[in-house]
């Protein structure tokens, strides 16, 4: 199945944050902030996993992907789609499935036993691999993956995240030599919440000091300050 409509951006990263309200995919709690894989604290947190439970909105969300990378990367740029363990797996599959590619799989580490292999499935030397998270805030994690793959002899120039946290901007893709696509981020989450009133003006607030000012906010919560990029 090859994805061939291209809504607008903004369309898509609104449509996706409504999405990840209706389904209660946001999650607020200052009082005890979440901690996340980079080791920061965060009052807001997004379970982009729940995506995969609606087939309505994930295929729809498939849909999205799709048309950002063929219009952004290209339709011939990619031998093979990649998912990171745990929660970019199913994801990896979904794309894979739209653009009519093969998949792969990483894992965090080898698995220690059989073939110790960290890699599963079919990846030729020099394979143009996409890596695809759910999720970013800053990189750390899919870097894992494509250290891996480069690491096996896989080329990858381009990696997705359905949500990027956009509060860091993208250095460490910029030095990692990737470049990072995705649909929606925090922003695209606020504003939905104002617009229909889903967060009291204190939370409001809130949120907005941690988008603002994340390490600040971090380090004022129990989460570190400062990330090695």
């Amino acid at each position: 199945m090859i994805q061939t409509t291209f809504p607008d951006r903004a369309v898509m990263a609104e449509l996706l944050a409504k999405m990840l309200w209706e389904i209660k995919a946001v999650h607020f709690n200052a009082a005890q902030p979440y901690k996340l894989s980079s080791g920061m604290a965060s009052p807001v947190y997004i379970d982009c996993r729940k995506l995969l439970s609606f087939p309505r909105i994930r295929s729809t969300v498939m849909d999205f992907a799709a048309s950002t990378l063929l219009r952004d990367a290209g339709f011939e740029q990619f031998d093979c789609i990649a998912g990171g363990e745990t929660a970019g797996i199913p994801f990896a599959a979904l794309l894979a499935d739209r653009l009519s590619l093969p998949m792969i799989y990483v894992r965090k580490q080898p698995k220690g036993h059989g073939r110790n292999a960290q890699i599963e499935g079919n990846m030729p030397e020099g394979s143009r691999v996409l890596v695809i998270e759910d999720l970013t805030t800053a990189g750390g994690s899919m870097f894992k993956f494509i250290d891996a793959i480069r690491a096996a002899g896989g080329i990858v120039d381009h990696g997705i995240a359905l949500f990027f946290y956009g509060i860091f901007g993208e250095e460490r893709f910029a030095d990692g030599k990737v470049r990072l696509h995705h649909i929606a981020t925090w922003r695209n989450v606020l504003a939905v919440a104002k617009e229909q009133k889903l967060f009291d003006d204190k939370t409001l607030s809130e949120v907005e000091a941690f988008l603002d000012a994340p390490l600040a906010w971090s380090g004022r919560n129990g989460g570190v300050s400062e990330l090695s990029l």
